[in-house]
């Protein structure tokens, strides 16, 4: 189950370095048709749609990583039984607040699918087809804190060390 997880991570990393490389390509696209001489209607959006889909493909495996924004210096302050509840705590909210967010990002992807809802732009791309990204990388952010919070009740995660907490 842990290398499918963290699998499932490095996928949806890997999407996000995709994407980043779309938005490279998009800017170029724009750059080299103002120098030919012609027109890359749609560009700016894709490489909107690009940036979004990069933010949220790469959400869950920071949090993996650890590199999200954290109160380490005042939870490293707390021992023993308090700090593992405050822990507990703090993950079971973002768990929760996760989940809404997967749900609600599937529910828009599915609400845009519905009413075959498109962009305003001249490409008139189905907004579905962005969303998906958003969706996807929210559900694996999800998954990624229900797996933290599942680690964390077993007393198998490892604390941030004391220099992380400096860097925050």
């Amino acid at each position: 189950m842990r290398k499918l997880l963290d699998n499932l991570y490095a996928a949806a990393a890997g999407l996000a370095g995709l994407c980043m490389i779309g938005i490279l390509a998009m800017v170029l696209l724009t750059i080299v048709s103002r120098f030919v001489g012609f027109s890359a209607p749609g560009a700016d959006s894709y490489a909107g749609y690009a940036m979004a889909g990069a933010g949220f493909m790469a959400l869950a495996h920071t949090l993996k990583r650890g590199e999200h924004i954290r109160v380490t210096l005042f939870i490293s302050m707390l021992s023993g039984r308090t700090q593992k509840i405050v822990e507990v705590l703090a993950l079971l909210i973002a768990t929760v607040l996760a989940g809404f967010l997967a749900y609600y990002s599937v529910h828009l992807v599915y609400q845009s699918w519905e009413i075959e809802d498109v962009s305003m732009g001249i490409d008139a791309t189905p907004l579905w087809i962005p969303q998906l990204l958003m969706a996807l990388g929210t559900v694996v952010f999800f998954i990624a804190f229900c797996d933290e919070l599942v680690i964390e009740l077993l007393g198998r995660r490892q604390a941030p060390a004391m220099e992380d907490a400096h860097h925050e």
